[in-house]
Order: structure tokens, then sequence, then C-alpha cells
């Protein structure tokens, strides 16, 4: 089930809203039980043949959980975590190894016809990141309900954001519709909800429509001219970005409908006038996670300037691998582990970087990674390459309304969660939003409708 998709839109989530509304109502102690079924059923509407493997992660992560309490066994929680990269990269990564191990002459591995389970990668993190922080004395034991909502809690189980426990864990014991500005914030989760969807339907899907002829025609070999290579890549930045960023609001603006505030993943990120400013304005909640659980803990900054670069390529380039199982993936995460590092040499060696010249090299090292992290081979990405540097003929019809308007909203706009909270509870503004949806409902009816990017991941 999407968030863009008239069964979550009409009936899953006004059903689910009425549902949780009476629990907290009239049973308060339902209202975390109710929620939880909710978010399975709703996990399980894409293909309930994953909901026991969801269920059963939850069950055996609990229980190492407490055993670990009861005994101390550090052994337990590296077990534990193991065990969950493993499934993982049962799911995620055999094939990928498989091909790996066939480069060898001799090898002949066969391939494995696994389904990948929607949200795989983001609910294992979420296990890793409790179970590392309960090891370490710095998270308190949960309940069973009150754990599988903070790992299942359908707002952002399929694509995060990645919440940290301590990020929501006392949320769930607040009685959300007794709060004094409790219609103010459902107020404002729908109109985050229809902003999100905006970017979604307005501005994602129909870059995705320039973007998606071009990348195909380099995958099937054929030639590239540089108005379609710098067309494609230019426009799968911004298509990427409110994509997610609009899967991104919608999620918090329906976990707001719940009493719930998720971490923000977006910060306008590509007004960012370095590298290192971009990762901390793009998918915060994953860079935090790999700043926290691997980078730190393969040395960081703590070890001199070889661990430190070594960390940040290590970081990135496992980060690559994390988003998909090809070498394009792990080659878009090494590319900006090296480009953190040149960064970090910069820094060292005392040089400035004036802010416009740094906004510029930034932007245009994002713009030309993101071909690696779109493109199916590298045979595409050196036609689409070919292209923008001019080893291509010219070409025409190059979509640049579409682009500029796409630029103009990323860049000088205020984000969704800055524009939302500046909106004044009014009569207008509930009208306003009321025709704002009913637009969106006839524009997905009317025109393709893409699943969010971020999905198969």
């Amino acid at each position: 089930m999407l968030f863009n998709a008239f069964p979550f839109l009409l009936a899953f989530l006004p059903a689910a809203l009425i549902l949780h509304g009476l629990a907290a109502r009239f049973r308060p102690e339902w209202r975390l039980p109710v929620l939880l079924v909710l978010s399975f059923v709703f996990y399980g509407w894409w293909d309930v043949r994953f909901v026991p493997l969801l269920a059963g992660s939850i069950g055996v992560n609990w229980l190492v959980a407490r055993l670990f309490l009861r005994s101390g066994a550090g052994w337990l929680i590296a077990l534990a975590i193991g065990a969950n990269l493993v499934v993982l990269a049962s799911f995620k990564y055999l094939n990928f190894f498989a091909g790996l191990a066939n480069l060898v002459p001799g090898v002949a591995l066969p391939q494995a016809d696994l389904l990948l389970p929607l949200g795989i990668s983001f609910f294992t993190f979420h296990h890793v990141m409790y179970l590392v922080d309960l090891r370490a004395g710095r998270a308190p034991p949960y309940g069973l309900v009150r754990y599988a909502l903070y790992i299942a809690f359908f707002p952002q189980v399929l694509a995060g954001p990645l919440v940290r426990w301590r990020e929501i864990m006392h949320q769930f014991d607040e009685a959300p519709y007794a709060r004094p500005d409790a219609a103010e914030r459902f107020g404002r989760g729908i109109l985050l909800l229809c902003v999100g969807l905006s970017k979604k339907v307005f501005l994602g899907d129909p870059l995705g429509a320039v973007v998606n002829p071009v990348f195909q025609a380099a995958a099937a070999g054929q030639a590239v001219t540089m108005a379609e290579a710098w067309q494609a890549a230019l426009g799968f930045t911004f298509q990427i970005y409110f994509d997610f960023s609009g899967y991104t609001d919608m999620a918090l603006g329906i976990a707001l409908l719940f009493g719930i505030v998720l971490p923000q993943n977006f910060d306008a990120p590509y007004r960012a006038a370095s590298l290192q400013d971009f990762w901390r304005r793009w998918h915060m909640t994953l860079s935090r996670f790999l700043r926290d659980y691997l980078y730190i803990p393969l040395g960081g900054n703590r070890y001199g300037l070889a661990v430190q670069f070594g960390a940040l390529f290590a970081t990135m380039t496992l980060g690559g691998l994390w988003h998909g199982a090809g070498l394009t993936f792990v080659a878009w995460g090494a590319a900006h582990g090296i480009g953190l590092g040149v960064a970090l040499l910069w820094r060292r060696a005392g040089l400035l970087m004036p802010a416009l010249l740094g906004w510029a090299l930034t932007f245009l090292f994002v713009v030309v990674t993101w071909v690696l992290f779109r493109a199916t081979s590298f045979e595409a990405v050196a036609a689409i390459y070919r292209g923008m540097v001019g080893l291509a003929p010219q070409g025409s019809g190059f979509r640049w309304r579409t682009l500029v308007l796409a630029a103009a909203v990323a860049m000088l706009g205020p984000t969704a969660w800055v524009a939302v909270q500046r909106v004044q509870p009014s009569r207008l503004a509930a009208i306003l939003s009321a025709l704002l949806f009913v637009v969106l409902l006839l524009k997905i009816g009317d025109d393709a409708n893409y699943d969010f990017i971020y999905f198969q991941f």
C-alpha cells in the first residue's frame, strides 16, 4: 500500500484514524495495540508473506534484549546484530555476492529468486540502533507492544526516517488528543501530508517522465546527446529529492495525525556549501546513523588523519551498498567517501573556500555522482558521462522550464516542515488544504502514479 494510492488515502488512513481515535477516547489502554495491528495490516497489504518476517524479527530481537538484561552477556547482542545483518544480506545481497564470486574463473554460483521484503533495510537498522544502545547502557527495556510499535510503526516502516528509540518511545505513553494543541497538530499533519504528496505528484513524478527515458536509452546501449545527458542528470537530482523528501513529509504528517512527532530528514540539501554540509542536510537520520554506529566505531577522528580518511571512505562505501545491491551504488558511496576525504584534507590544510564556489562545486559533484546512483550499469553511466562532457552530439529539446521550476522550489523555498509551521490556523487555511487534497486526488487518478524511489531500499 503506497502513500500516494487511493486505497491508502481514501480507505486505510481514514479507517485507521477512526479506530485509533475511538481507542484513545474510550479505551486508552488499547491505543497502542490498535496502532500496532494497523501497522501490520499496512505492512501486509503489499505482500502478506513478509508479515511473519517482520513479526519474527521483532519477537527474536525483543527476546534477546530481555535475555541480555537478565544475564548481562554481551555476546547475545553481538549475535543478534549479526543475525539481523545476515537476514538482510540473504534477501538483499545474496545475488550481488554471488555475482562477484562468479567473476572468478571457474566459479558459477546460481542466482537466487528471492523477493526483497519492503522496508527490511530500515527495520533492520532500527533493531541495530536499539541493541547497540542497550548494550552500551543507554537504552532501557521496553514491553513487547512498545518495542514492536517502534519497529513497525506504519508511517516510517517502509522508507524511514530512521528513528532512534529515544526520539519516539516516550511519545507512545502520551495522550495525543488530550493536548491543548491537539487540533492544531492534527491540522498541521494534514497540511504536511498534502505538501509532501504535492512534491511527489506535481514535481517528482513529472521529472521522472523527463529522466527515465534517457537512462533507459543509456541502459539499452543507445547514444545519449549532451542535452539529454544533462537533462537526465539534473532531472534525477531534483526528482529523487522531491520523491524522497515528499515521502518523508507525508510520513511526518501521517505520524502527526496519530500524535507522534518523527524527526525531520531533509533541510534544503541543495543549498549546501560543502559536501559535509550536504550530508548534514540530506537523509539526515541516515547520516546520523552512519556517523554514530559506523564512522565513530571505525575510529572517527580519534586516531589520526589516515584512520579518519579510511573511516570516511568505508562508511560511505558501505552506505552506498546499503542503498542497493549493485556496484554502481558502491561506486556512488565510494565517490562520496573520497569527496569527503578531499574536503577533510582541504580543511586540515587551512585552505579557504568562498561560499558561492563551495556551493557550485558541491552541487556539481552531487549531480555527477547521482548518475552512478540512478544508472543500472557502468555502461549506462559511461553513456551519460560521455554526453555530459561533450563526447556526443549536442542534441536539442532540453527541458529547461521543468528543471528551473524544480531548482527554484528545491533551493529557494522553505522546507515543507518550516512552511507548515508558519501557517496560522484559520478557516481559509483549512479550505485551501481541502481543495489541494481534492486536486491531488484528481491528479493521482488522471496520471501515471510512480512508486516511491526509496521503497526499493
